[in-house]
C-alpha cells in the first residue's frame, strides 16, 4: 500500500491553509554552509537540530552513510552546484554511529534483490559487464574512517577550490552528540 493519497490529501490541506508561509526563504543558505550526511531516518529534525540549523541556514545533501561511492557522481556534483552556485563556504560531512551501512552484507542485499524480482540474469549481465556489485553495495566498518574517506575525497577533488574548510563529525542518533573528526580549518 503507497502513501501517495495520504500525502496528497495532506498536501492539499498546507498549501490551501498557507502553512508554508514559515517556511518561506532563499535558494541561498543563510549560513553559507553545505551539510553531506546520512539518509537515516534518526537524523531528519535531530541532526539540524543539533547544529543550530533552520529552514534557509544550509543546504543539504544526503547519502547512505554519507558516502561519497564516485569523485564524478550525484552526490560530489551536488557538493560542487552548492559551493560555486549556491554560496556554500564551508562543507561539513556529518556521518553517525549505529550507521545502517556498517552493517550491509553485498551477498544478503542481492539475495532481497532477487527475492523482489530482479533477475540473476541480470545481476550476472552487471558483474559480466564489470560491475563489481558486490564493492557497490559494501558499506563501511568504521564511521569515523568513512568520513574521513569522504572528507578526504571532496578536498583533493580536482574540481574543488582549495579554500573551502572541509570538516567532518560524527552524531550520535540517540543524543545529538557530534564529535570532531576533522577540523577543516586548519
Amino acid at each position: 500500500m503507497t502513501m501517495l493519497k495520504d500525502i496528497l490529501e495532506f498536501n492539499e490541506d498546507f498549501v490551501q491553509e498557507k502553512k508554508y508561509e514559515p517556511f518561506i526563504t532563499t535558494k541561498y543558505p543563510d549560513k553559507h554552509i553545505v551539510v553531506l550526511s546520512c539518509m537515516d531516518t534518526r537524523l531528519v529534525e535531530l541532526l539540524p537540530k543539533a547544529m543550530n540549523l533552520r529552514n534557509g541556514d544550509v543546504k543539504i545533501v544526503k547519502s547512505a552513510g554519507a558516502l561519497i561511492s564516485h569523485p564524478f557522481g550525484a552526490v560530489m556534483r551536488s557538493l560542487l552546484v552548492a559551493v560555486y552556485e549556491l554560496q556554500a563556504d564551508e562543507v561539513y560531512v556529518v556521518g553517525h554511529y549505529d550507521c545502517g551501512m556498517s552493517a550491509i552484507d553485498p551477498e544478503l542485499m542481492l539475495g532481497k534483490m532477487v527475492d523482489r524480482g530482479v533477475s540473476t540474469e541480470t545481476i550476472k549481465m552487471m558483474e559480466y559487464s564489470g560491475i563489481d556489485l558486490k564493492d557497490f553495495l559494501r558499506g563501511f566498518g568504521d564511521v569515523a574512517t568513512s568520513v574521513v574517506k569522504s572528507v578526504d575525497t571532496i578536498r583533493n577533488h580536482p574540481l574543488m577550490v582549495k579554500s573551502i574548510p572541509v570538516h567532518g563529525l560524527v552524531i550520535d542518533p540517540n543524543t545529538g552528540r557530534l564529535d570532531l573528526i576533522a577540523d577543516g580549518s586548519k
